[in-house]
């Protein structure tokens, strides 16, 4: 109830709008009400995507808070980063999209003005490489909750599996802020479908996030009177890519594979890879968890009594165990993960995506 509250009295503060401010850019927001597994990375990466197809934009940067990092106020992302300077999230962006600008900021209004100018990155004594063209446009990863920034367009994820209507409020659930703050957003997207949903279906999952009525051949919801767009998402498997570049691709081919996971939700991967592959052990961790030696004499027990067994993780973690210095050769050669990118159930869905892209 004290968390309700304070939450209540926040939103009070800013539901008036005085206390929010834009950026001198425009910005787009890719967040959530929940604490992670909705998808914002991906969501993020479609985002600057279509926004250098349908915006004309030629300078798009990323700025996230970098999550778990041990560096301090503004930084750039480079390819060549670690995890640990910058958080796992940023780091996968910044090589997936290696010609974007990514930066880490907690206060998100400094580091859209930074990005914004450049040059005040270079009275920035402790940003460690300020070397960056001025951002046209940026996209804000994980912003929602960040109420003095005002982004010009606000897209919020719900996962399929756990509309954010059907969860509570921490310590008892994994809602991080307000239930109508779902209804604020200029988009919202269903994420993970774990198939392409039919008309009923979609109405049906209006229905359970609060909206009077929904659309199919528009994508729009309405509550109250009012129209959200409301677009439906899923989760597309790439091919396993090796973590080092030492791995011998050949133990993708096994039948045999230990899962390694520290992300929220790792069970479409599990899903995807169990359809291939015979899973004889699943080390599962907590979300942006830092890998220990520990956990490499976990992973050296099980190939022990699974001599022919590949090492599969997630895009996410393997950002993080590219910082661990102690994994033997043994391990480094049949350790890879898969990549994933979100995409769209129709292209009337893409389309209206699209079209709000173009109007910020």
């Amino acid at each position: 109830m004290i968390y309700k509250l304070i939450l209540a009295l926040r939103d009070r503060r800013y539901r008036g709008g005085r206390h929010s401010q834009k950026a001198d850019v425009p910005t787009v927001c890719i967040g959530n009400i929940t604490v992670g597994g909705t998808g914002k990375t991906p969501h993020t990466e479609l985002a600057v995507r279509r926004l250098q197809e349908v915006g004309g934009y030629k300078s798009i940067a990323i700025l996230s808070r970098g999550y778990k990092r041990r560096s301090k106020g503004f930084q750039q992302v480079l390819a060549t980063s670690t995890a640990d300077f910058c958080g796992d999230e940023p780091l996968l962006l910044k090589r997936r999209l290696p010609e974007v600008t990514v930066a880490v900021d907690k206060d998100r209004l400094e580091g859209c003005a930074i990005l914004a100018d450049p040059l005040k990155a270079q009275a920035l004594k402790h940003c460690a490489d300020p070397d960056f063209p001025g951002a046209e446009a940026i996209v804000l990863d994980d912003a929602y909750q960040y109420r003095r920034l005002k982004a010009d367009l606000s897209v919020v994820l719900t996962d399929y599996s756990r509309p954010v209507t059907r969860d509570s409020l921490l310590p008892a659930g994994r809602l991080r802020d307000l239930k109508r703050r779902l209804y604020d957003a200029d988009i919202i997207i269903v994420t993970k479908c774990p198939y392409e949903l039919d008309d009923a279906e979609k109405q049906e999952c209006a229905r359970i996030l609060g909206f009077e009525s929904f659309d199919p051949g528009t994508c729009i919801a309405t509550r109250r009177g009012t129209g959200i767009p409301l677009l439906f998402s899923g989760i597309s498997h790439e091919a396993p890519l090796p973590v080092f570049p030492e791995a011998d691709t050949r133990y993708i081919y096994s039948h045999k594979l230990l899962l390694m996971t520290g992300i929220a939700d790792d069970t479409p991967l599990r899903n995807h890879l169990s359809a291939t592959y015979m899973i004889t052990g699943h080390l599962r961790y907590p979300d942006h968890h830092r890998f220990t030696k520990a956990d490499i004499r976990a992973v050296q027990a099980h190939l022990r009594h699974n001599p022919t067994s590949a090492v599969f993780t997630t895009e996410k973690d393997a950002q993080r165990l590219r910082d661990l210095k102690s994994i033997p050769p043994n391990i480094r050669e049949r350790l890879f993960y898969v990549p994933i990118t979100a995409v769209f159930q129709s292209s009337r869905e893409a389309d209206l995506f699209d079209q709000y892209l173009h109007k910020i």
